[in-house]
This record gives structure tokens, C-alpha cells and sequence, in this order.
């Protein structure tokens, strides 16, 4: 693969990762908006309950996309498997924004929307695996940690442009309730659109070196082999554990913990979580470099140790927080420390298997991990409101984090892709 294809590859899988995490992220985005429109009216944080715990059932479909789109991606190519990831979170975001209202049609619409987030999470489950493999097998091992960061930057980037997207529609466009009367189905017809061209993008990727040459090999891969790895398989749940709630704590719940919990404006709350996301963005090829000069164990050590000992004290920081500034600079704090983790974990994970069950490896228990915690931590801390307790979740985000600090401490060195290790 020569350097222009490279880049192509790069760039295509990079709009196609951004994409479908638009996609995924509208949803959370949009929820204080049209949570009252797929269920029965109560109070607000029953209705943020309740599409709360719809968002974590589509992380559920996540471990049987990794499964699925893992063993096809390692058996007929990464490009195939991200070819068809990406049609299918079209079909997930159509069926939402063209979803009736419970007012309309009453129980079928939250099943209407439980299904769509099901197809939903099948396509994200196996975009991870296929993506952050292809990323890995196409770029140059020196700078393995730097491309690495761009999965990051564009997952975070699709969040930020569902944030963008809101926060066009609440300042230029839309009143906050033609927003909540139909305004809020708008993303979901990009997303949809959006997907098409991807799709006519990802066809004209050219197919990683790695995976041609064990292809050529005709060696075997699947579940049975992955599990043969079985230290692999255990640390990239016990990485993706801490780093998963940390993430989806300080970006996907801190909308609703400002505006939910801290009284900001549902407008201010949107924008603090832009900005924020905007800073974190960037920061991920940078740490990403850093990893390529100091190696990828350090920066894992430094979110480890972060989180399992600054979360407490931050999260009470925030509670505390009456200015927009204050909360801006917390949160952005709190991104920082997480960097260490989402600028890197893509790659460590990867080079953690060979190339036949490398997507596989990567993809499933990443799903699986991520469905147990990483969808349920918005609803956990939720909940630990909703019962008094909110606390609570501090100490329990600290846990998570300290599961991925202990993990981190029996990474063994590695910087190489192998292409056939058996």
C-alpha cells in the first residue's frame, strides 16, 4: 500500500467512524428534547430514565455486532465489515426520525425506538473492531500512536458535530419547542444521509496488507482462536472497564448532570459539553504522538491513577460549580486524565492479537465491556439522583477506574502488528 492509498484508507475510515458516532451520540444529544415524545409524561428525570435505559439497551446489540462484524471482518476483510457497519446505523437513524410519537401510536413507538437502537448497536459493535484494526494495519509503525488517536478524535468528533448540530438549531434556527415538537428528528435525517455517502466512500478503500497476506495463508481464525488468547481478551476488558464509564461520564452524561442536577440552562449545559469535547478532540493525536516516544504503558499508568484518585474530588468540585467557566475547566480537566486512555486503546488492543483473529479480538470483548458499563453509566448515575444518593456514583466511577489501573500494571511491552503470529 503506497502512501496516497494509505491516507485514503485513513480518511475513509476516519468519515465512516465520525459518522456513525454522530449517529449513535444524536440520540444522547437530543434526549432532553424528545424523551416526552417516546414516553408516557412524568417527571423530567423519569423521562431521562427512561431514554436512558433505552440508550443502554442498544449497547447490548453491541457484543453480537462485535461477534459478527469481528469474524467477518477477519474472514472477508475490514472493508466489507465497515461497508455494511455503516448501512446499517443508516437504517437505525431513518427508522427513529421517521418514528411516530407515543401520543400517536402509543406502546410501538418506544418499541419502534428500542429496535432502531438495536440495529444501532450491532453496526457501532463491530465498527470499533474493524476500524481501530484497519487504522492499525495501515499505518507506519512509528507513528502507529499518533494515527491511533484519530479514532478519538473522530468518535468525538461525531459527538461534538450532534452537539454542533443542537446547538445550531437551539441559537439560529429553532425555538426550544419546535425542537421538542419535531425539530429533534432533523439530526436523524442527516445521520441517515450522511451514511449513504460514506457507503459510496468505504467501497473504495483499499484492503490492509496485513490481512491479505494471512488471507493468502488461509489460516483460521474465530472465536475458538481468540479465546486461545485468552490474557488478551481479559486485559482489553479490564482497559476498556474504567475507560469506557470515565468517558461516557465526562462527556456523554455531563449534559444532563448541568443541566439535570447543577440547574444551567439546557442551552448552556449543550455548550459547555461542545466546548469541552472540542478541547478533547484535540488532544488525541498529541497523546497519541507522546505514546509513539514514551511507549503506551505510561500514558495507561497516568489515567489509571487519575481517575482511580481525582474522580471523587473533581465530581464534588463540580457540584459545587455555579459558573459556566468553572464547570468548562473541570470538565475539560477531567478529559485530560481520560486522554491517557481514549488516545491509545485502540492501538494496545490491536497489538495485542495476530492479524487472523485481530478484529475479533479487538471488537468483542470491547462490545461486551462496554455493554455491561459503558451503557449502563448514564442510567447508574441517574439513578444514584433519582434515590438521593448521587455521591455514589463518584465512588463508583473511582472502582471502574481502578480495575483498568490494576490491568494496566500486567501490559506487556508491545509496539508491533504481527501478521500471522499463530
Amino acid at each position: 500500500m503506497n502512501t496516497a492509498q494509505r491516507i485514503r484508507g485513513i480518511l475513509a475510515g476516519s468519515a465512516g467512524n465520525l459518522l456513525e458516532y454522530f449517529d449513535w451520540y444524536v440520540y444522547s444529544s437530543f434526549t432532553i428534547y424528545f424523551a416526552h415524545a417516546f414516553f408516557p409524561h412524568g417527571s423530567p428525570t423519569a423521562e431521562l430514565l427512561n431514554a436512558a435505559a433505552v440508550f443502554a439497551v442498544g449497547f447490548f446489540m453491541r457484543p453480537i455486532g462485535g461477534w459478527l462484524l469481528g469474524m467477518a471482518a477477519d474472514r472477508y476483510g475490514r472493508r466489507k465489515a465497515l461497508t455494511f457497519s455503516v448501512l446499517a446505523m443508516c437504517f437505525g437513524s431513518l427508522a427513529i426520525a421517521l418514528c411516530p410519537t407515543y401520543e400517536q401510536i402509543g406502546v410501538v413507538a418506544p418499541v419502534i425506538l428500542v429496535l432502531a437502537r438495536l440495529v444501532q448497536g450491532l453496526s457501532l459493535g463491530g465498527e470499533y473492531g474493524a476500524s481501530a484494526t484497519y487504522l492499525a494495519e495501515v499505518s507506519t509503525p512509528q507513528h502507529r500512536g499518533f494515527w491511533s488517536g484519530f479514532l478519538y478524535v473522530t468518535l468525538v468528533m461525531g459527538q461534538l458535530l450532534a452537539l454542533c448540530v443542537l446547538l445550531v438549531m437551539q441559537y439560529v434556527f429553532l425555538t426550544p419547542e419546535q425542537i421538542a415538537n419535531w425539530g429533534w428528528r432533523i439530526p436523524f435525517l442527516i445521520g441517515a444521509c450522511g451514511a449513504v455517502l460514506v457507503f459510496w466512500l468505504r467501497r473504495q478503500m483499499v484492503e490492509s496488507e496485513s490481512f491479505e497476506n494471512t488471507s493468502k495463508k488461509q489460516t483460521k481464525g474465530g472465536v475458538r482462536v481468540m479465546l486461545a488468547h485468552w490474557p488478551s481478551v481479559l486485559r482489553v476488558c479490564g482497559l476498556t472497564l474504567g475507560g469506557t464509564v470515565a468517558f461516557y461520564t465526562y462527556t456523554i452524561y455531563m449534559q444532563k448532570y448541568l443541566a439535570n442536577s447543577l440547574g444551567f440552562s439546557k442551552e448552556t449545559a449543550t455548550l459547555i459539553s461542545a466546548a469541552s469535547l472540542f478541547v478533547f478532540a484535540a488532544m488525541q493525536p498529541l497523546f497519541g504522538a507522546l505514546s509513539d516516544r514514551v511507549g503506551r504503558k505510561p500514558l495507561l499508568l497516568f489515567f489509571g491513577i487519575g481517575a482511580s484518585l481525582g474522580t471523587i474530588p473533581l465530581l464534588n468540585a463540580l457540584s459545587h460549580a455555579t459558573s459556566g467557566w468553572v464547570a468548562f475547566g473541570l470538565i475539560v480537566a477531567a478529559l485530560f486524565m481520560a486522554s491517557g486512555y481514549t488516545s491509545i486503546n485502540a492501538i494496545v488492543k490491536a497489538e495485542l492479537f495476530p492479524t487472523r483473529v485481530r478484529a475479533l479480538g479487538v471488537a468483542l470483548p470491547y462490545a461486551l465491556t462496554v455493554s455491561i458499563f459503558g451503557g449502563t453509566t448514564e442510567y447508574i448515575a441517574l439513578w444514584c439522583k433519582h434515590v438521593g444518593h448521587e455521591g455514589w456514583f463518584a465512588w463508583y466511577v473511582s472502582a471502574c477506574a481502578l480495575v483498568t489501573l490494576a490491568t494496566a500494571l500486567t501490559l506487556p511491552k508491545t509496539s508491533a502488528i504481527p501478521d500471522s503470529t499463530p
